[in-house]
């Protein structure tokens, strides 16, 4: 799980400490308690003292700022008066993230009356939700006991979200040939994608992949070829492929690092002897989403750019395709030519010969393994157009693939969605989702609200 850095403003009030001073040693042991929480959800926590007067908050929320924290998860320890915090909160330049839960998880006729003292907090959250209300000051409203339901992990994923939306609002994504002649649904002109989004895109030539690749030498290539032979199962790609193939695939890497690049895309009919970039690099794609690198086949900016934000955030997130439906067991069957994100491989890949018959560049290799199973939501950025996106997430799980599968000589997933397949491809279509999306693994579609809410999109669970 990728560390966020977070900063945790906690709320109380100076009164408290004015007359009843000996609240203080338990409210400060709930304070450690939930930062204990949060990290074990894997959030780096930026502490404070406890918050009481606005100098106290202005100071704490600029430190936060200065820090890098990529949010700000306020806890209120009791009740504060919302005026302390309005202003400091207003002037915040970081998501804010509400986390409205008490130190009990019972409060009854039968509880001792003490816990009157330290879980109102509530009231407190309130009256800042008001302020935050009438100044127009956008936040996330998380509510729950912090050890009896998952608010911690909904606030955690919150923040992850709210990082790849920043990620998408910055993302700089290359881009090798033109987009697929005839593919529609993913293609959106460069100079809207940088309006409505903030997307940038970086076209290159393929014959400056070429360039780069009569400069990566020998020894990268040895070095490569000797962690590979270490960590897959070779198969049928002989000495002279490998290396003539790693030399482009190196070259890619070399160009994104050079770019700067969030994340590329490629589409394989620029692949030629004559035209630089010589040879198709499945591989590429597989090892750069494993380094947090988006991708996305065909020249989808749009996608690439969505699986990189993603990566920001969940590393075992890949570029897929639904491709076939199996409705007698309500799976849809997720591959691509030879693309995905390494991280999520459920053994062994294996270097195996990738036919090519696209071009005269010959055939080329790929690292094959089926998906691994577990939860996971299959997410989609659908153009809408006039500036319009929909942001559609399927809430499913990947299926165990039995060893004798006849498709472990291909990229393949098995994806069981919560809605019945028919049903689920209705609602996607119906709602305009393209057919090229990302996987994310070990979130609910709900997590990933936060991103349509920061570009104003819709968004649809299925």
């Amino acid at each position: 799980m990728k560390s966020v850095k977070v900063g945790l403003l906690p709320l109380y009030v100076k009164l408290y400490d004015d007359c009843l001073s000996w609240m203080r040693p338990r409210i400060e042991a709930f304070h450690e308690t939930i930062i204990a929480k949060l990290e074990a959800e894997g959030l780096e926590v930026l502490r404070s003292p406890l918050c009481r007067l606005e100098d106290e908050f202005r100071a704490t929320l600029s430190r936060f700022e200065a820090e890098g924290a990529e949010a700000v998860i306020t806890l209120h320890l009791a009740y504060s008066p919302s005026l302390e915090s309005e202003k400091p909160l207003k002037e915040c330049k970081l998501p804010i993230d509400i986390l409205d839960t008490t130190p009990d998880y019972s409060f009854s006729p039968e509880e001792p009356s003490a816990g009157l003292d330290f879980d109102h907090g509530i009231h407190g959250v309130q009256d800042m939700c008001n302020l935050l209300c009438r100044n127009h000051v956008p936040f996330d409203l998380f509510v729950g006991h912090w050890e009896q339901s998952d608010v911690c992990r909904r606030v955690a994923n919150c923040v992850r979200a709210q990082v790849a939306a920043s990620a998408l609002a910055t993302a700089r994504v290359g881009i090798i040939g033109e987009p697929f002649a005839g593919m529609g649904d993913f293609r959106v002109p460069y100079e809207e994608m940088k309006r409505d989004i903030g997307i940038t895109v970086v076209p290159v030539a393929t014959s400056v992949i070429g360039n780069y690749e009569d400069k990566v030498t020998e020894e990268r290539v040895d070095a490569l070829q000797a962690a590979d032979e270490a960590r897959f199962v070779k198969h049928d790609v002989s000495e002279e492929a490998y290396r003539r193939i790693t030399k482009t695939s190196l070259a890619v890497k070399d160009w994104c690092e050079a770019d700067r690049l969030d994340a590329f895309t490629i589409n394989f009919l620029a692949v030629g002897r004559t035209t630089g970039f010589r040879h198709m690099v499945f591989d590429r794609a597989c090892r750069a989403m494993e380094d947090g690198i988006g991708y996305a086949g065909e020249g989808d900016v749009l996608t690439a750019a969505l699986v990189g934000a993603l990566l920001r955030s969940w590393e075992d997130t890949s570029f897929v395709e639904m491709f076939c439906p199996n409705w007698k067991d309500n799976v849809i069957f997720l591959s691509h030519m030879g693309e995905y994100n390494l991280r999520v491989a459920a053994n062994a890949p294996t270097l195996r010969v990738r036919p090519f018959p696209f071009g005269d560049s010959g055939d080329t290799y790929a690292l094959m393994a089926p998906m691994k199973a577990g939860q996971a939501t299959i997410v989609n950025l659908a153009p809408m157009g006039n500036g319009d996106y929909t942001l559609l997430a399927i809430n499913g799980t990947m299926q165990p693939v039995p060893e004798a599968s006849n498709f472990n000589h291909l990229v393949n997933g098995w994806f069981k969605p919560k809605l019945p397949i028919d049903e689920m491809l209705r609602l996607y279509s119906e709602n305009g989702g393209t057919h090229h999306s990302a996987l994310v693994y070990g979130i609910p579609a709900e997590a990933l609200r936060p991103i349509a809410k920061r570009f104003g999109w819709k968004f649809v669970i299925i």
